[in-house]
């Protein structure tokens, strides 16, 4: 349980941090590029790190890994104290690549540690039930985000130009105590949980065996498939995900929605009045389904991966994602949408299953397996970008296609790991 809170907290995390960029934008006074930057910072780490996280790894065991990615995930976040105090860009970049550091340690070391926990045929379905927490954790954040971070009034740049000297220092401070508080919050629980870690005894994996370099690792071709899958599934889900609103806008579905009364149900369980809002604020009311079903996928597929070869859930789960893909760009208005939404739910296994097949038989290069997996999650800061050119030269429609290309390497990926095994 205590392991299982680990994927709850950096899912949590990941999410508040994207919950606070508007205050954030304004406490250092950011363009939209410099907001837009943070993504690059975070992801960064994810390339940067690993590799050498896993390296770390196999040399002082799992557990230990696990308390030092919380312990730089603390420090990162007292790193926001400092930050919003000087309001420097610079001090605010490092505390969010301090913090992404930390989490790709934690994730590094965690993933692979529930993996090992048991029998490596229940791999995928242990994994899936932990990354199902995550999932829990980046529910719940836009929640807490919105009701208690966020509740307050911001002020755009122009009504802040308006305000006057000491009215805008006033309300600068006002602004860094609203980001510094909930940091050194959050910087609290890690300690908490790195405590807890500590004391609780976990199972001792990684001692007593013999550890193999990097390049053998690499030499690993069914790893190294397995970690093109997961660049090019994050990259596929990140793009989609950032991308929704606009496409939704591009289809004028906000005035479809406000005609719709069938619609009022969801926009109250998400707690939010469609009526008075612009079309990119109720479209986006939508978007949080997306990121939901990849939380209600990953228990169900705890189930599936427990009853059926994990390789042959994975490969109709991506086979349903392209068709969902295909339905929306050949189709319009709500079915449209619900099917791109749909595709939150089969994105949700990819991650822990790719994984788990990945490192299968790696034995003792499991740490350094995990290092180059997580380093492939870089795709997030790569697939993306590509599908916004895509999207401004030839619309939204012709830009989907990368992503169902992506989703096709992983539905090859699966059957072939099907086949072979």
């Amino acid at each position: 349980m205590v392991v299982i809170s680990l994927f709850f907290m950096w899912g949590f995390i990941t999410v508040l941090v994207d919950s606070l960029i508007p205050r954030l934008r304004e406490v250092f006074e950011l363009s939209y590029f410099q907001a837009g930057a943070v993504q690059i910072a975070f992801f960064s780490a994810y390339l940067l790190v690993s590799i050498p996280a896993g390296f770390l790894l196999a040399r002082i065991g799992y557990k230990r890994g696990m308390l030092i990615g919380l312990a730089t995930m603390g420090i990162g976040c007292l790193l926001f104290w400092p930050a919003a105090s000087t309001r420097a860009y610079p001090y605010f970049m490092l505390a969010i690549f301090t913090l992404a550091a930390g989490m790709t340690v934690l994730q590094v070391a965690a993933n692979p540690y529930v993996a090992v926990l048991g029998s490596e045929e229940g791999a995928s379905s242990r994994l899936n039930l932990a990354q199902a927490f995550n999932s829990v954790g980046t529910t719940i954040a836009p929640i807490i985000g919105a009701n208690y971070l966020l509740s307050d009034h911001i002020l755009d740049g122009k009504a802040i130009e308006a305000l006057s000297s000491t009215d805008r220092a006033a309300y600068m401070v006002q602004e860094a105590s609203a980001v510094q508080g909930p940091f050194v919050v959050l910087a609290g629980a890690l300690l908490l949980l790195a405590v807890l870690v500590g004391a609780v005894h976990l199972p001792r994996i990684l001692d007593g065996e013999t550890f193999g370099s990097y390049a053998a690792t690499f030499r690993k071709g069914r790893l190294i498939r397995g970690a093109v899958g997961i660049f090019l599934y994050v990259g596929a889900e990140v793009a989609i995900g950032s991308y929704l609103v606009n496409y939704f806008l591009s289809m004028d579905l906000a005035d479809v929605v406000r005609a719709d009364s069938t619609m009022g149900w969801i926009a109250d369980l998400l707690g939010k009045d469609v009526t008075g809002m612009d079309a990119k604020g109720v479209v986006g009311v939508f978007v949080a389904l997306y990121w939901g079903g990849a939380m209600i996928g990953r228990f169900v597929g705890s189930f599936l991966t427990r009853i059926y070869r994990p390789a042959l859930v994975l490969m109709i789960f991506g086979l349903l994602a392209i068709t969902m893909i295909l339905i929306s760009i050949s189709t319009t208005g709500f079915v449209s949408m619900w099917s791109i939404l749909a595709v939150g739910l089969f994105n949700s296994i990819m991650f822990p299953t790719i994984f788990t097949l990945a490192i299968e038989g790696l034995g003792p290069l499991k740490p350094q397996g995990s290092g180059i997996l997580c380093t492939a999650i870089f795709g997030g800061a790569v697939i993306p970008p590509l599908l916004g050119l895509l999207a401004d030269g030839f619309g939204f429609k012709v830009a989907f296609l990368l992503v169902i290309s992506c989703y096709f390497y992983v539905t090859y990926y699966a059957w072939n790991e099907r086949r072979a095994t």
